[in-house]
């Protein structure tokens, strides 16, 4: 069976429909390396389906990726990694599973168990249900989901870099040379004031820290622009806090208080 006969290439192409655009199959990013050859060249990893507009990959790990599979794995022969192939998937799927948040991209994994899938994990390609499930798979578990993963890649196209939060319960927080960004986050609600307000508490916790180079930025959709300019500018200003809207149609709007953000 050829790759575009695959199961792989049947989800993607399910993807694609949900999504109402084709993926980009098997791209390679510059920065998804493998590990180095004996003359030290590093190959660069393939995704199985990239949507660069959206900034969504997609993966589909067959049985082999999560358990042990003696025909694919090759046990009695090592890679270039020291080890045979099934721990150097291993390897190469946690490197993917990092690499791509960490450069502002959403990942999804599908699995045949998501799928109608007989014990071997080959699908039976029924096409409804799959089509049903992919469209889950594929939505945002909130919308304030949404709104930090279309901030989190404007961030990454504006040269800053996310990075493990100072404070577990932040939604963000990027870094750019001496510079740091301290986010709270908010998706649509039926409580937009009282819930904006509760985004500036939380905003107003996390400021520990007293140098000028970090600054505080509240996101919000644009259902809640309204609530979010109550604050005014001045105590804005006064606060470093900055405000960023993320529209239904995922463009970021920054609406500020003062000088909008170095680039």
């Amino acid at each position: 069976m050829g790759r575009a006969d695959s199961d792989e290439a049947y989800v993607i192409g399910l993807c694609s429909e949900v999504l109402g655009e084709q993926a980009v199959t098997q791209h390679r990013f510059d920065w998804l390396l493998g590990d180095p050859t004996a003359d030290g060249r590093r190959a660069r990893l393939p995704v199985d389906g990239y949507w660069p507009g959206r900034g969504l990959v997609v993966e589909y790990r067959e049985l082999q990726h999560d358990r042990p599979v003696p025909h694919f794995d090759k046990p009695d022969r090592l890679t270039i990694s020291g080890v045979h192939r099934g721990r150097q998937r291993a390897i190469y799927d946690s490197r993917r599973d990092t690499g791509i948040p960490a450069h502002g991209l959403r990942l999804v994994v599908i699995r045949p168990s998501d799928l109608d899938a007989d014990s071997r994990g080959r699908l039976r390609r029924a096409r409804a249900s799959d089509l049903a499930t992919v469209r889950a798979l594929l939505a945002y578990d909130s919308d304030e989901d949404r709104v930090v993963h279309v901030f989190r890649t404007w961030l990454v196209a504006q040269g800053w870099r996310p990075v493990t939060p100072t404070d577990r319960w932040t939604d963000l927080e990027a870094t750019r040379g001496q510079e740091r960004l301290v986010c709270e986050a908010k998706g649509r609600t039926g409580e937009r004031g009282i819930d904006t307000d509760i985004a500036y508490g939380q905003l107003l916790r996390r400021m520990t820290d007293e140098s000028v180079s970090v600054s505080y930025v509240l996101i919000f959709p644009s259902s809640s622009l309204q609530a979010a300019r109550r604050v005014p500018a001045h105590v804005r200003r006064m606060l470093r806090i900055e405000l960023y809207e993320v529209t239904d149609d995922d463009r970021v709007c920054h609406h500020p208080a003062q000088a909008t953000l170095r680039r």
